[in-house]
């Protein structure tokens, strides 16, 4: 049967997702002058993590109460227990404050009380600082907004269903991709003179994850494959009050943190009693203040203890709430709630820490530019801005502003990128694209029943809490799943076939992994989301990132010294906070 010819597309700037990041890169790229191809697996700018965020965004906009981005700057670098590379840190801080006003401009509707952006005071924050649009819609709002804008620039090409497999590379910089056309089944490739990579993270690898389905780590396999390098894998931050119990049908199972912002939930173990604070940390007296690292600490902790609630969390208690303060708060979901048979002025709901972001990934300089040359990072793809544990509302700040930031070195860069034609990029293509091209018999290799198994690895060995015992076991059993998936790629040549794409994602996510696995078998001690039953406590020796790259089927793990700014007048103000 005669194979239908190859399509090459072209571009000058690539970029591999369409969340909040994504968006964000396609708007300052094509604002350069750029032609821009936002690809996506799933619709544009409706998948990723961007879109799913219900809550607040951290920046110093200083409505409610004087603030400056000096302040925000010292308390993610406190969440960050000492890794957080400080020019990207800064960069986070410092211009996430244009980006959230320009998000307002372009009409997002930040939450406003008395002519102010109305700001709420989220855990290891000095002082209110979260914008929101409302406690359960800020992401879907951000992301709609975001959609809008790229619509209306005919400089930037959308295209869903394209599944990026692999990234080109000629004379050492990356010059395009090959991909997949999930509704055809066919190869294409994309000549660009510049690639930027925002995939989001990688907790679709745990069982218990508040991830989309491609939050599988396929920004960092493509990296890795393409020569990049990836810094701080281990640092995996757990979301606290995931939802466990009762059933809860059309419900992100993070959205108890709006409430516990807003009313003040007491987290009660299986006793009822408060616990939080017997692990070394303040009484929250009806607020919400301890960060995420320490709440999964303590939750754990109890369950580890026998003092677990029956589905095996805490209890997350609002009975103390009036019902009028409980209606003008969150009228609308308590009306929801109640359809799911829910009524928090009698039923306590039972909560567990849930795999929600990771603080490692890809590592780049302030312009976002990776090692190799002609490709960048963005939005959760980017590892080191938030160190062993991400402070709470910086990740959509994060998404606009790396965003934004890649978008403009990508366009920068893509005038001088010498992009191979045609012709010599589907040679640089073949092996690739005949190995996309070879169908393998279907069922022959359970991938489904495969990446189920490795979530339960990740979960049960790799999770909140692990010991080398564990992590040794999940090692061998990650070797024992790549051994089984072979070279070869499952499934049929068709459209739409899901052992294919299966096959594709489990490849990405046992490298990915794997990579988690061998930072936090090197890093013998705890901090922040890394925490070893066998190594307790943080150790000043190891105030270092770790870096991981691969190659020829090898990897490397190095040691870096943590990226610090210079003395200056950040040092000051950091003080003066302090």
């Amino acid at each position: 049967m005669e194979r239908p010819p190859l399509t090459v597309l072209e571009t000058d700037v690539l970029i591999v997702g369409a969340g909040g990041a994504g968006m964000s890169a396609a708007i300052a790229a094509a604002d350069a002058g750029k032609q821009v191809m936002m690809t996506d697996r799933s619709l544009i700018g409706r998948g990723g993590a961007t879109i799913m965020a219900q809550m607040t965004v951290a920046v110093a906009l200083g409505e409610q109460e004087p603030d400056d981005w000096r302040f925000h700057y010292a308390d993610t670098l406190a969440a960050g227990r000492g890794l957080c590379s400080e020019p990207l840190a800064r960069l986070l801080c410092e211009e996430g404050v244009a980006a959230i006003r320009k998000m307002d401009d372009w009409g997002v509707g930040w939450a406003r009380a008395d002519g102010h952006m109305t700001q709420a005071h989220a855990p290891g924050h000095d002082r209110p600082r979260c914008v929101y649009v409302d406690f359960l819609d800020t992401g879907p709002a951000v992301a709609t907004t975001l959609r809008t804008q790229v619509a209306k620039d005919k400089r930037i090409r959308r295209i869903g269903d394209l599944l990026i497999v692999d990234l080109l590379k000629e004379d050492g910089r990356v010059v395009g991709a090959v991909a997949l056309h999930l509704a055809s089944g066919q190869p294409v490739l994309i000549r660009a003179a510049a690639t930027i990579i925002a995939t989001g993270g990688l907790t679709r690898l745990y069982r218990r994850n508040s991830a989309s389905v491609n939050m599988g780590g396929d920004g960092y396999a493509l990296a890795l494959r393409a020569g990049a390098r990836l810094i701080d894998m281990e640092f995996v931050q757990f979301f606290p009050i995931g939802h466990l119990a009762p059933r809860l049908v059309g419900f992100d199972p993070i959205m108890w943190d709006p409430f516990r912002y807003k009313l003040g939930g007491r987290l009660l173990n299986g006793l009822g009693e408060e616990f939080v604070e017997s692990y070394g940390h303040q009484a929250e007296s009806g607020g919400y203040t301890v960060t995420r690292d320490a709440a999964t600490y303590a939750i754990l902790k109890e369950v580890e203890a026998g003092r677990g609630t029956p589905a095996g969390g805490a209890y997350l208690s609002f009975r103390h709430v009036p019902e009028a303060s409980l209606r003008a708060a969150f009228g609308p979901i308590i009306d929801r709630l109640a359809a799911n048979g829910i009524d928090l002025t009698q039923t306590m709901i039972e909560v567990a820490p849930t795999a929600h972001y990771h603080m490692g990934g890809i590592r780049v300089d302030a312009a976002m530019a990776t090692d190799v040359p002609g490709l960048f990072a963005a939005g959760e793809a980017v590892g080191g801005a938030n160190g062993a544990n991400r402070l709470s509302g910086n990740a959509i700040t994060e998404a606009l502003t790396f965003g934004a930031v890649a978008g403009r070195s990508a366009a920068a860069q893509a005038p001088v990128a010498a992009v191979p034609d045609a012709a010599a990029l589907t040679a640089l293509a073949e092996p690739t694209v005949n190995w996309l091209r070879a169908a393998s018999p279907t069922g022959a290799v359970p991938v489904a029943e495969m990446i189920v198994a490795l979530q339960d690895v990740m979960q049960n060995d790799v999770g909140p809490f692990r010991n080398e015992a564990g992590l040794h076991r999940a090692a061998d059993a990650i070797k024992a799943l790549r051994d089984r998936l072979g070279d070869a790629l499952p499934g049929g040549t068709g459209p739409q076939d899901p052992v294919r794409v299966d096959g594709l994602d489990l490849r990405n996510m046992l490298m990915v992994a794997e990579a988690v696995v061998i930072a936090a078998t090197a890093r013998t001690e705890s901090r922040g989301a890394h925490q070893r039953d066998d190594h307790p406590g943080m150790l000043d020796e190891w105030t270092v990132n770790q870096t991981l790259a691969w190659q020829d089927g090898h990897w490397t793990l190095a040691v870096q010294a943590v990226e610090r700014l210079p003395a200056s007048s950040i040092d000051t103000a950091v003080e003066a906070h302090a």
